[in-house]
């Protein structure tokens, strides 16, 4: 087929949705995202796929290296390569500026597919048990409307919205109950998959709820989406045994060595490719307390299996009042285990829900561990609005991205239809 399939990526992030589109053989549209660090990563990425396109790939390493900077990088591709990122948030003051830009971009071709996740908080369960009014008032709760608006105008076959689990109970269901009424006003109909990553080879549990929407008049019903990967066989510390080993507050930016060579996993999900090039492994610094906390975590695991329960800690390494609640505050990344626990955008704020296994290290894990458990490719780099280390940044992308293997599976099953 010679005609490219085309989307629009709302709430495009760091860019995990629109990367496993590509990788599938779609062509992006438009990125809409309203952070102006995604923005970077996603102009960024851009660049990386403009110079593998144009066999110039070696001016990108040249930039993970450090060699070049990034408006050097940036001065060697085309401006209209990045015309595709719209820095605007996703609002009816907004949104006919967006229109306008996408009509642009877009020409005479017709849309075949949105996708995109708007910010979960609203229908996560965690954050409507700490908001007062259970999120009630936030208006993320209806970002469901705007994501409608772009429906209506450019009629695509198919969508896909991603969100949380919580989204199907939030308000008993309600919320759900009106974005399916909604959906269906608007000529489609739809299903919600609840799926995990690990199922699509990612070494992590993540469950998110997939709604998957198609026009009515294609007479089409969507079968299972499921990855059904058998891969319980590797390990999480496929993921972290050939980086360089770090303690606290140590690492480099731009351009480190692994410390061994490829393995089965990081081929298969092409974490690890031909560049071969290790950024951002920079970990976090902690103080002694986190570091004594951290030690007795890793060897209850390392012992016994056994994870560590807060109100067990010494009374002199307490320093939280609630001890009944989020008890497991402090947590290791198993590696003798074949998924880590959910990798979300609170590792921005500190690592105690993600300590490495390796106690001689002692610390959480770096960036590139997080991105790792993320599946997302080791030469892709997370930009912050400034150029340089940016690692609380980095972090919250990518914890509020979703996994670009996971999607890759999910677009190509989804292709089977558009072609």
């Amino acid at each position: 087929m010679n005609r490219q399939i085309t989307y629009i990526d709302l709430f495009a992030g760091a860019g995990g949705f629109s990367e496993g589109f590509k990788r599938a053989g779609f062509e992006p549209v438009a990125h809409i995202e309203v952070d102006t660090s995604c923005c970077y990563t996603l102009k960024t990425r851009l660049s990386y796929y403009y110079l593998k396109e144009s066999n110039c790939l070696e001016e990108y390493i040249r930039y993970l290296r450090g060699e070049i900077n990034r408006t050097q990088l940036y001065s060697l591709i085309p401006s209209p390569v990045f015309d595709s990122v719209i820095n605007l948030a996703i609002s009816d003051e907004n949104n006919p500026r967006i229109f306008e830009k996408i009509d642009q971009l877009k020409g005479e071709r017709n849309i075949d597919i949105i996708i995109g996740g708007p910010p979960c908080q609203a229908y996560s369960i965690i954050g409507r048990a700490r908001d007062e009014n259970g999120m009630q008032g936030d208006p993320r709760n209806y970002l469901y409307l705007q994501y409608g608006r772009f429906l209506k105008q450019y009629d695509p076959k198919l969508f896909i919205f991603e969100n949380v689990k919580g989204i199907l109970s939030a308000e008993r269901g309600r919320y759900f109950k009106n974005i399916k009424r909604y959906f269906r006003s608007l000529g489609y109909n739809l299903e919600p998959f609840d799926l995990n990553a690990h199922e699509f080879g990612v070494l992590q549990k993540r469950e998110r709820i997939m709604i998957i929407g198609w026009k009515k008049e294609m007479d089409l019903s969507i079968g299972e989406i499921n990855g059904q990967e058998e891969l319980s066989y590797y390990k999480v510390r496929s993921v972290l045994e050939d980086l360089p080993k770090l303690s606290a507050g140590e690492g480099k930016d731009k351009y480190t060595h692994y410390s061994k060579g490829n393995n089965d996993y990081l081929v298969f999900s092409k974490i690890r490719d031909d560049i071969d090039v290790l950024t951002q492994h920079v970990a976090r610094p902690h103080t002694d307390q986190d570091k004594e906390i951290y030690r007795i975590a890793v060897q209850k695991w390392k012992s016994n299996n056994e994870r560590l329960i807060y109100k067990d800690l010494p009374e002199r390494l307490k320093t939280h009042r609630n001890q009944n609640t989020f008890y497991d505050r402090f947590k290791v990344v198993a590696d003798d285990l074949s998924f880590s626990q959910t990798v979300v955008a609170h590792i921005a704020k500190d690592g105690h829900y993600y300590i490495h296994p390796d106690i001689e290290q002692n610390r959480s894990i770096s960036v590139r561990e997080a991105a790792r458990l993320q599946s997302f490719p080791d030469d892709y780099y997370f930009e912050g609005k400034r150029e340089g280390i940016t690692r609380t940044s980095a972090f919250r992308q990518i914890g509020n991205a979703v996994p670009p293997l996971m999607i890759e599976k999910i677009a190509k099953k989804l292709k089977d239809y558009l072609v």
